[in-house]
């Protein structure tokens, strides 16, 4: 968050599973594509992505290596008992309220108590969060009397029902809702109150978020049924929740248009590579734009057409350098013209390419440096590259590729030098 200088103009707090990923209608990834373009081209400069969810942290690390997912910045895991910032700095003053009236084994001998709890495997287990499932008829019932035990123990916990079939014990000021609240007071101590937050979610894990005051709220069209009768109950005149139309990430988006949050018009939903254009002088676009040009190149979804690599060629400077994580070095024209024998090279061969980090910085006047995270995925293997773009702004001729460095990314599952382009 230290990049930030300012107020964030938006933050977004969004739940992973069915709601910013779609695991069941979605093999594609279109949708959370869709949404990664949006953030990195519109948003990423002067706002803040959190995520926010149940899964554990080595789980949440599982699910990067399945999902093209972007780097948040901050990440909270395990329903709320866990706050992490950046490279997973985790928030020590955090751990220390969680760690409050507090008791592991005590939970772990009364739940044990319960035939109807049967507990989660230990991946799904963290220090402050105990997992178990249980048939939803059943629920209500056991909370009840494992709230009434674990308190003549002098424990102070919160017991969460969620996805129809999960159970969690945490403490008690545990919770998504909570951990949100903690979050936008230390954002507010520093100066750094977003303009606009919002939540987003699908299951009854998520409904302590739609509680944090002024914020702005949506639920995905899958929502379960828990969610969706706590909001028929408690937040149904509520104008600053909506029920979205559309399944998970492309319910975010939906929320962000309806409530006037910024520019909801994913780059991928232009369909014309040089009709993407922006009014706003902002080098990071050209970035989110090429490589998404380089995506549909790759899967003969543009024309053969000379123009677009002329077109290139043209946006690149006469002497444009090219560094390759190889460490080779050639000139960018000739690299662009390189690209120009790959032309559906990858077609029906599920290729897809996406950028992460995005961040420009004016150096001196006229001149942007611009860092990113490049990631390419052709089936299950996957490559990324940390690439650095040095950009020149010509008057009435727009930005100009001035050089282009890449170097492996240490979170790269293959390092191939043979078949990256750039």
């Amino acid at each position: 968050m230290e990049r930030l200088t300012s107020p964030p103009r938006l933050m977004i707090v969004s739940d992973l599973d069915e709601t910013l990923v779609d695991h069941h209608n979605d093999p594609d990834n279109l949708s959370l594509l869709r949404f990664n373009s949006l953030w990195e081209d519109a948003f990423r400069h002067d706002s803040l992505l959190v995520f926010s969810t149940g899964r554990t942290l080595p789980m949440y690390k599982k699910l990067r290596k399945e999902r093209p997912m972007l780097t948040p910045d901050v990440i909270i895991t395990s329903v709320g008992t866990e706050i992490a910032y950046g490279n997973m700095v985790t928030d020590d003053t955090w751990a220390d309220i969680m760690n409050h009236k507090w008791d592991r084994g005590i939970v772990e001998e009364e739940t044990s108590k319960f035939p109807e709890l049967t507990i989660q495997r230990e991946c799904d287990q963290r220090p402050n969060k105990v997992s178990f499932f249980i048939d939803k008829s059943k629920a209500q019932e056991v909370t009840k009397e494992l709230y009434q035990r674990l308190e003549k123990r002098g424990l102070e916990i919160k017991i969460i029902f969620s996805g129809g079939k999960a159970l969690d014990v945490l403490p008690k000021g545990g919770g998504k809702g909570q951990a949100l609240a903690y979050l936008l007071n230390k954002l507010k101590t520093e100066g750094k109150l977003p303009v606009s937050t919002l939540v987003c979610g699908d299951s009854g894990n998520d409904t302590e978020l739609f509680t944090v005051p002024n914020v702005y709220g949506v639920m995905v069209s899958n929502s379960q049924e828990e969610l969706l009768e706590w909001y028929e109950e408690n937040a149904k005149d509520n104008a600053k929740i909506i029920h979205a139309s559309e399944r998970c990430a492309g319910g975010i988006l939906e929320a962000i248009g309806h409530f006037k949050l910024g520019s909801n018009l994913s780059p991928r939903d232009v369909p014309g590579f040089l009709e993407c254009k922006k009014d706003n002088v902002n080098p990071g676009h050209e970035v989110v734009k090429f490589f998404l040009f380089y995506e549909r190149w790759r899967r003969g979804e543009v024309e053969n057409c000379e123009a677009y690599i002329t077109s290139l060629k043209a946006s690149c400077h006469p002497g444009g350098i090219f560094i390759h994580p190889s460490g080779a070095e050639k000139y960018l024209r000739d690299t662009v013209d390189e690209l120009g024998k790959y032309h559906g090279d990858k077609k029906d061969k599920k290729f897809r390419v996406w950028t992460d980090q995005v961040l420009a910085i004016q150096t001196t006047p006229g001149t942007w440096i611009v860092k990113l995270d490049k990631w390419e995925q052709t089936g299950n293997e996957r490559k990324c590259c940390t690439t650095t773009v040095k950009f020149t702004l010509k008057e009435n001729e727009g930005f100009m590729w001035e050089n282009v460095q890449q170097t492996w990314s240490e979170e790269s599952e293959l390092k191939d030098d043979s078949n990256w382009i750039i």
